[in-house]
């Protein structure tokens, strides 16, 4: 199966993992050119606080999802390391349950592959992804890859 389109979920917690998403990322969209669409879902706070914080204005045209997802800390470094190995890429923003988002926009892109992140978990944890993750892995219409934050 050729990989042409691969969504990457990336949320404000991602910041930590930045690196290992790119390097996953880069591994599998490089060598089947695909392109990656950076997906940042915001809750509906996260958004408000988020737009407020860059100095968008409430209600403005200029203040979509797409565009605050552009200059959110996260997905600008998850850009320029795709930028600097050569893999076309795209940023969409979403406001919304996270997980549905990213299954929504996997669908409608008709995705060949959606990444995620995720932290580490205690022995008993590691059974179960986090809810955003687990919910993104049981409801994906394609394969999903999980990337953990790197050993402390």
């Amino acid at each position: 199966m050729s990989i042409e389109t691969i969504v990457l979920a990336v949320g404000t917690e991602d910041e930590e993992r930045i690196e290992r998403l790119a390097d996953e990322i880069v591994a599998v969209a490089e060598p089947a050119d695909a392109e990656v669409v950076l997906t940042h879902v915001f809750g509906e706070e996260e958004f408000d606080e988020t737009r407020a914080k860059l100095g968008f204005e409430a209600g403005s045209e200029s203040s979509t999802p797409d565009a605050v997802a552009e200059r959110h800390a996260a997905t600008r470094k998850l850009s320029r390391a795709l930028s600097a190995a050569g893999v076309r890429h795209s940023i969409r923003g979403a406001v919304g349950d996270l997980a549905a988002e990213v299954v929504e926009t996997a669908e409608g892109l008709g995705a060949d592959r959606v990444v995620v992140g995720g932290r580490r978990r205690s022995p008993t944890g590691k059974a179960v992804f986090g809810s955003v993750a687990q919910e993104v892995m049981l409801s994906a219409p394609c394969p999903v890859t999980f990337v953990r934050e790197p050993a402390s």
